[in-house]
């Protein structure tokens, strides 16, 4: 089962904050700068965690994984926003 997970990222070295943010594009939707928005199967946490943590550097930065509960129940709506509203991105198949 898939679940949602709200990742946020503070990363204070240049060089490792591009590689956590384009390890995290291949496995969820930026929701905003250093948060990002993805849909998991525990291998795939199991995986995204490992390869974060040859990234980062434990005393220096830091990565944040908040549950948000089932992909398709809840943790599909529990995002509110204030200001601009917060729109999902369209999920499409692409046929190439």
């Amino acid at each position: 089962m898939r679940q949602a997970y709200l990742v946020s990222y503070d990363v204070s070295n240049p060089k490792r904050l591009r590689k956590v943010h384009r390890l995290l594009r291949g496995f969820g939707d930026a929701v905003q700068l250093s948060v990002f928005r993805c849909e998991l199967n525990h291998r795939e946490l199991v995986e995204l965690r490992r390869d974060l943590a040859e990234i980062i550097h434990p005393q220096e930065d830091q990565v944040l994984l908040a549950d948000l509960g089932p992909a398709e129940g809840r943790g599909s709506r529990c995002i509110a926003s204030l200001g601009r509203a917060y729109a999902p991105p369209e999920r499409v198949a692409v046929v190439v």
